[in-house]
């Protein structure tokens, strides 16, 4: 019986617990439009730090600490958010068949894109940065296998949740014509 009572007295106090807010991480269009050297790509899932791939929202401090928001999460699991808006931004510029891992079309596409983000962190020195290397690998056609890296630095405009949001996004979009660049011409 008293056992009873302190699941109800638990979830009675979760109940009580407000929710966290949620942010959604939003794509940037494009402007950029290339000539694809492929029939289709497939982006694999993002490789991202750990405290890049939880749903709090990390910045880091002038100190070099990495510090969390819990008070607003990511809406959406963030490997799956920067996997589906560079895969949607990447179909966009290039105007083939681009796809997630696992891939969603019949047959194998004609290359895979890698990417692994070694840093993907807005800190109170204004900057937002997005940096790592990303694969191209040939799946069912002769294309080059290739090994890129990418700095990129974005300015925020505030640290609060919507402008490392924003500026990540910005960063995001500057990746995907990076890549496509690599895919065509």
């Amino acid at each position: 019986m008293l056992s009873r009572l302190m699941v109800l007295a638990c979830a009675g106090l979760a109940a009580c617990t407000p929710l966290a807010d949620r942010i959604a991480l939003n794509p940037v269009s494009s402007s950029l439009e290339l000539r694809p050297l492929v029939g289709s790509a497939m982006i694999r899932t993002i490789s991202l730090p750990t405290y890049a791939a939880a749903e709090e929202i990390a910045v880091e401090t002038t100190n070099g600490l990495i510090v969390v928001n819990e008070d607003v999460l990511w809406a959406d699991e963030p490997e799956r958010a920067v996997t589906l808006i560079l895969t949607r931004t990447l179909g966009d510029i290039l105007n083939t068949d681009v796809g997630p891992d696992p891939w969603p079309f019949v047959g194998l596409p004609d290359v895979s894109v890698d990417i692994r983000v070694e840093r993907m962190l807005g800190s109170l020195d204004g900057t937002f940065e997005l940096n790592g290397q990303f694969f191209v690998a040939s799946e069912a056609i002769s294309f080059r296998d290739s090994t890129h890296s990418f700095e990129i630095t974005e300015p925020l405009v505030d640290t609060t949740v919507a402008g490392i949001s924003a500026a990540q996004s910005a960063a995001l979009l500057k990746l995907a014509e990076q890549i496509a660049a690599t895919l065509g011409r």
